[in-house]
């Protein structure tokens, strides 16, 4: 054989070939670069149609670029499975201590290919406890929040503050602070986790604690209250001001929020007090929660909102370079997503992935709340922050270039 001039493959096979070697060498924890590999992105703000823009791209698509899809899980099937786990719990031969922190689920996206996460960066749990149930204290790297959707919601201890949880009320658990939490009320309570763990995974920066240097509670391993209830709230639960006498830092975590407790109450009259404001045609009336010390998001990966959806509304079509989870804390509508048009109700959960066109509509005969999480402030950080908006006559303006 000509080295210079190697006899062309039969058929024009050369990628395939280049392929079968590429799989060969898999077993040798390796990936050889070819032409084949192409990005599995294609540039999402060129595509103007409603589909998914930014599709797969053609090629070698490796096992760390896989795609989340948008998804909705009805709460009407995967809520049972709670009732299911309680149940073995309950029946379980270990305590109910240590039975605990496994009455959850988590939620896998389709598209990632088994791995624990809504999108790259998100994971979603939905946990039930019985009552008499407790979480022993614990600290870890993930930032993490419960947003509670029983009608009672048990209690987290954070840093010593006892955070008695209703319906609605999301109560914050930066990275670095200690806490612990369960129910010691009369019926179970049900609670949805999100956390930025698969980023913290991905970055090799994920480890949790058990050791709790403190004075502990009991069989169960409670950290002392050492703050009355609603302690961060009575610091800084009044917008625009801020104690000067405390240092704002609770915990090991940098540029967390020191605020752990949001009220649903509080939250809904909020958005109330707002209904008869034209509010965005992408979003409706949102607010946002924001570290009260600092005004920037409550933790430096992480954006939580609420959102206000008036009857009748539908939102403007909008697509940006983040992922967003959304549960539904009240009312009934639907959401366009790439084409695709998901139903949900009051419960549900759904994830529109970042580069996709969605918009909501409420259907329902009165207000729709939606609450958001998404990697907004990662991707502000690194400069990846984009916004694509429709305008009423179909075409695409840029809102965040």
């Amino acid at each position: 054989m000509n080295d210079a001039n190697p006899d062309p493959i039969p058929g024009g096979g050369a990628r395939a070939a280049m392929e079968r070697l590429n799989a060969e060498a898999g077993e040798l924890h390796i990936w050889l670069r070819t032409q084949a590999n192409a990005p599995a992105q294609l540039p999402w703000f060129r595509a103007a149609g409603i589909e998914a823009g930014g599709r797969i791209a053609e090629g070698r698509v490796g096992a760390a670029q896989l795609k989340p899809q948008p998804h909705r899980w009805r709460w009407r099937e995967i809520g049972p499975y709670l009732d299911r786990i309680a149940e073995i719990a309950r029946a379980a031969e270990v305590s109910p201590i240590e039975f605990a922190e496994r009455q959850q689920f988590l939620l896998t996206n389709p598209g990632l290919g088994g791995l624990l996460g809504v999108t790259s960066t998100l994971r979603c749990a939905v946990s039930i406890y019985n009552p008499g149930d407790v979480a022993p204290v614990h600290i870890h790297t993930p930032n993490a929040s419960r947003t509670i959707l029983s009608e009672t919601g048990g209690y987290t201890v954070i840093e010593g503050e006892r955070c008695e949880a209703a319906r609605g009320d999301l109560i914050l658990t930066p990275n670095g602070t200690w806490h612990d939490h369960g129910n010691d009320g009369s019926a179970p309570v049900v609670w949805v986790d999100v956390l930025d763990f698969p980023l913290m995974e991905f970055l090799d920066c994920v480890w949790l604690d058990e050791d709790y240097p403190g004075t502990t509670e009991g069989n169960a391993r409670a950290q002392a209250v050492t703050h009355a209830a609603g302690y961060s709230q009575k610091l800084y639960g009044h917008g625009g001001m801020v104690p000067g006498f405390v240092p704002h830092r609770r915990g090991f975590g940098h540029q967390v929020a020191p605020m752990f407790h949001y009220r649903g109450a509080d939250i809904r009259a909020a958005l109330d007090g707002l209904r008869d404001e034209a509010g965005d045609p992408y979003e409706g009336i949102t607010l946002g929660f924001v570290n009260p010390a600092t005004g920037g998001p409550v933790f430096p990966t992480l954006r939580y909102s609420a959102q206000l959806l008036r009857p009748g509304e539908a939102t403007r079509f909008k697509r940006e370079t983040y992922g967003t989870l959304y549960t539904v804390i009240d009312g009934r509508g639907h959401s366009e997503i790439a084409g695709h048009r998901f139903e949900w109700e009051t419960n549900d959960i759904f994830v529109v992935p970042g580069f996709l066109w969605r918009r909501h509509v409420n259907e329902g005969p009165g207000d729709a709340v939606l609450y958001a999480v998404s990697d907004l402030p990662l991707l502000d950080k690194i400069g990846q922050y984009r916004a694509q908006g429709r305008l009423p006559d179909d075409t695409v303006a840029e809102l965040v270039p």
